[in-house]
């Protein structure tokens, strides 16, 4: 690897990582705006996400330029293709955000619901599989890749649990339906997110091993 390409490859991860940075605290705002009742917060989140689509820009223009540049090959080829990937991923979990913190907004002005529901936990672990995803990109580790795409079904039980809540939920209480189904909607957000990171650590596996894993979900499956 030239000395330049290796430069522009260093500055690649570095631009990524600052993404998924602010990726990561729009999701956490999200969610305790939601937990909190805390309008400023989702306004926050809003109004930061014009940096989310600056900074994912700003990273898809770099990969084109060092494709056009260097012209890389062989495994720098496949890191600079995995970053333009994971790049749509991160503004897409950064739209998600936005939809949660849109949600927390509806919610704010309504009586709070009593829904026995930790959004906190089912936030902490997906943000977990977010912030193992991108350690396994710069590191190369698909090992570490590997384990959040098993995370994954953690996260989707979670999602069953507040459906079935819901579901409860509406049947005791139909007048506040619509209340219920935002609730339902930011869990349900919360769960893409975590498809997302688990497509990040696809990626990273495709990058250091050659490898597509991507329809071979039943390989993860718990026994």
């Amino acid at each position: 690897m030239s000395k330049h390409l290796h430069r522009e490859i260093e500055n690649l991860k570095k631009r990524i990582l600052s993404l998924g940075a602010k990726v990561e605290e729009n999701v956490y705002n999200a969610v305790r705006s939601l937990e909190e009742r805390n309008r400023d917060l989702a306004e926050g989140v809003l109004e930061s996400d014009t940096d989310v689509d600056r900074m994912e820009v700003d990273v898809e223009e770099e990969c084109l330029k060092v494709l056009a540049l260097y012209q890389p090959v062989a495994s720098d080829l496949r890191f600079i293709i995995a970053i333009l990937k994971i790049n749509s991923d991160l503004e897409r979990v950064g739209d998600l955000a936005v939809n949660i913190a849109e949600r927390s907004l509806f919610l704010a002005t309504r009586e709070k619901l009593d829904i026995p529901f930790d959004f906190t936990k089912m936030m902490d672990k997906t943000r977990d599989m977010l912030r193992m995803s991108l350690d396994a990109l710069v590191n190369r580790d698909a090992k570490l890749a590997h384990s959040v795409i098993l995370a994954d079904d953690e996260v989707d039980s979670y999602n069953r649990e507040m459906y079935a809540l819901v579901q409860k939920a509406i049947c005791e209480k139909p007048e506040r339906l619509e209340s219920l189904i935002h609730l339902l909607s930011c869990s349900r957000h919360l769960e893409r997110i975590a498809d997302h990171a688990t497509n990040i650590a696809e990626d990273v596996i495709y990058m250091v091993d050659g490898e597509i894993v991507r329809h071979n979900a039943e390989d993860y499956s718990s026994d």
